[in-house]
């Protein structure tokens, strides 16, 4: 008898950790999932297929990564997207191919004939999300599955709440009191990390280099969100849904961190290279048409 008592107090004692366990873990879920919904916004874009069925089946998708600097995603005047980075996130080749796209490219923009070709960074500000989406699909000739829009006024800030970023300068400079030294890994706090992106008059390649540093400051900072532990920090996930916004769902996301995390293990960076041009006193990034097909195949391979 004494026995059975001491297996039904331990039995109680589980019973009750498990319940306990469980219901902060479906709190957390529930609050993550509320997080993420805040984040959530449709972009209304021209699907040139069914995105959803393709995280649903594990298969390649395209998201396109705006960065604007103008303030809080309710402004009443949108700002451009000065950083454009689309990414093909591929599992079964477990792979992600980042491609910078020029903020300065000419090109039309979708649904605004009467435009002529601008600078594609407007695509945004004339239009929305969608716009941007449309625009960068027509000019790759591929489809743009998603979108995420990070407000890199709000970077500083998210850079802070994960502990800083640890990122390889690409080259040797000084900036906004900052010094880097080509090969050397910095761990850098908001601050710096955007000094360190923004540099672009003092590169050799110009606005391209710059891109490569975005590049390595917003992978940086994904690895380090993507971490379980980060996500656990209410107040970085209160951050994000504030400077970030997307069309991805949580539950899409959720599949996402499950099925594809494969891809994260080669990281391929690329861009979209266009030569400066000055016309009717503007100066643009005009690229070949050799140019845009090699960027076409290299999507279109990403993405099958």
């Amino acid at each position: 008898m004494k026995k059975q008592r001491i297996w039904k107090i331990i039995t109680t004692l589980v019973v009750i950790v498990i319940l306990g366990v469980g219901g902060f873990l479906t709190y957390s879920y529930i609050k993550t999932q509320n997080l993420v919904n805040d984040s959530y916004k449709d972009a209304h874009n021209n699907q040139l297929r069914d995105a959803n069925d393709q995280i649903a089946n594990g298969k390649p998708i395209s998201v396109l990564l705006l960065g604007t600097d103008t303030g809080a995603f309710n402004r009443t005047k949108r700002g451009r997207t000065d950083t454009l980075i689309l990414a093909t996130v591929n599992p079964t080749q477990k792979k992600t191919t980042l491609i910078s796209i020029p903020r300065d490219t000419r090109t039309p923009i979708a649904g605004y004939p009467q435009l002529g070709q601008i600078k594609i960074n407007a695509a945004y500000a004339y239009g929305s999300t969608g716009t941007a989406m449309n625009t960068v699909q027509k000019l790759v000739d591929n489809p743009v599955d998603y979108y995420v829009l990070i407000n890199m006024g709000g970077l500083e800030k998210l850079i802070n709440k994960v502990g800083g970023v640890d990122v390889k300068s690409p080259l040797t400079f000084d900036f906004a009191g900052y010094q880097f030294k080509k090969g050397k890994t910095y761990h850098m706090n908001g601050k710096k990390a955007l000094e360190f992106s923004r540099m672009r008059h003092e590169d050799p390649q110009g606005d391209y280099g710059r891109q490569t540093r975005q590049r390595l400051v917003i992978m940086a900072l994904i690895k380090k969100v993507a971490k379980p532990t980060t996500l656990a920090n209410d107040k970085l996930l209160e951050e994000l849904s504030k400077n970030v916004q997307t069309n991805l769902k949580f539950t899409q996301l959720r599949d996402m961190a499950l099925n594809y995390r494969d891809a994260s293990k080669d990281v391929v960076s690329d861009h979209l290279q266009g030569h400066g041009q000055m016309i009717d006193g503007q100066s643009f990034e005009v690229v070949s048409e050799q140019e845009r097909d090699r960027v076409i195949k290299l999507v279109k391979d990403s993405l099958h």
